[in-house]
């Protein structure tokens, strides 16, 4: 079993200070070295137009740009670089699993990925330049994995397909804009009929009134619909598919067959966590392991977040912590059964 860990990251101020906060705390660690190591061996696949990309951010969410300046100033690396490392606009992902299930007061999200991927990074931020605030473990530092604001909107993604991507934002990039800029499921909706896709993804949105919305999206279409499970695959946009689907109808199954009507969050968090109920996944050289389980509680603004399986979740009242209360931990801890780097500790 492998000991890691996630950073807990508080902030409150303008979005220019909070990416060049983010900035001096990442110059010259493990996380940023290993992007840049990244690049020496593989030549990206895509191309970065700043001025391209700014007119997008200016469009749906100019106080991201101001985040990015501050993180370029913060790093002291070109825009070009900031953005092919950080920008999620015109960028390349790779595959990954994701499980997720929702009931009116509720969603829990098991993140399955490639530990070389994941940065270890659980983000507090509170604006005070516009925006709403967002809690959540980022991904590529300025996207959000998974996450709520403090309107109680609450949004994760699962991952459909690769293929044919066009111009437009990366998954944890939306996820992000979703919540700095969305207050209720309606807008979230909007947004992302509204905003250029890369790839295709499910979006699956829960808030206060307790409806729950997976978004299936891609390049080409966007279809709505109501549902309380999603894993890696589209009900409607089918042609988006990927053609072995197995693993994800499977774990589909696994959820419907064991959640039980009226369902508490305890109770759920413990069949999306433990590694004996056919969910969790232990799969991370194929890039479909569960390093997180995430559960949102939008009424009572409250987040759950435990790292690797069997493990009860640390809790954090979002509710105080607007109203001033830090936190009170620095780190959240875990373990996971693998053997492979994780790029902010190996």
């Amino acid at each position: 079993m492998k000991q890691i860990y996630s950073e807990i990251i508080q902030f409150r101020g303008g979005h220019y200070d909070f990416g060049y906060e983010q900035g001096k705390q990442l110059k010259g660690t493990l996380t940023i070295q290993n992007r840049l190591k990244h690049w020496k061996i593989r030549r990206p696949r895509f191309s970065i137009d700043v001025y391209e990309a700014k007119d997008k951010f200016m469009q749906y969410a100019p106080n991201m740009w101001k985040e990015l300046e501050g993180l370029r100033e913060g790093l002291e690396l070109p825009m070009e670089e900031v953005l092919r490392d950080f920008g999620g606009y015109r960028t390349e992902i790779k595959k990954f699993g994701c499980s997720i299930m929702t009931e009116e007061d509720y969603m829990i999200r098991n993140y399955d990925y490639q530990p070389q991927t994941y940065e270890g990074r659980y983000s507090l931020f509170q604006p005070n330049d516009g925006g709403y605030a967002v809690l959540g473990p980022t991904s590529r530092v300025t996207g959000r994995m998974d996450g709520m604001n403090e309107k109680g909107l609450v949004m994760a993604y699962n991952f459909t397909h690769r293929k044919t991507p066009k111009d437009g934002f990366v998954c944890y990039m939306i996820g992000r804009i979703i919540l700095d800029t969305c207050a209720n499921v309606d807008e979230a909706v909007q947004l992302l009929k509204d905003i250029p896709h890369r790839n295709a993804f499910s979006y699956i949105l829960l808030d206060p009134n307790g409806q729950t919305y997976v978004v299936e999206t891609s390049p080409r279409g966007v279809h709505v619909r109501q549902s309380n499970v999603c894993t890696n695959h589209f009900e409607h946009l089918t042609k988006e598919n990927r053609h072995h689907l197995e693993d994800s109808y499977k774990r589909m199954d696994a959820i419907k067959s064991q959640r039980k009507t009226s369902m508490s969050v305890n109770d759920a968090f413990r069949l999306m966590n433990d590694s004996d109920r056919g969910i969790f996944s232990d799969k991370y050289k194929s890039w479909a392991g569960t390093i997180h389980t995430s559960a949102y509680l939008p009424k009572q603004r409250e987040a759950w977040f435990a790292l690797g399986g069997d493990k009860e979740p640390v809790k954090i009242n979002f509710d105080k912590w607007l109203n001033g209360s830090d936190l009170n931990i620095s780190k959240i801890e875990g373990e996971v059964d693998t053997d492979l780097p994780f790029a902010h500790m190996d």
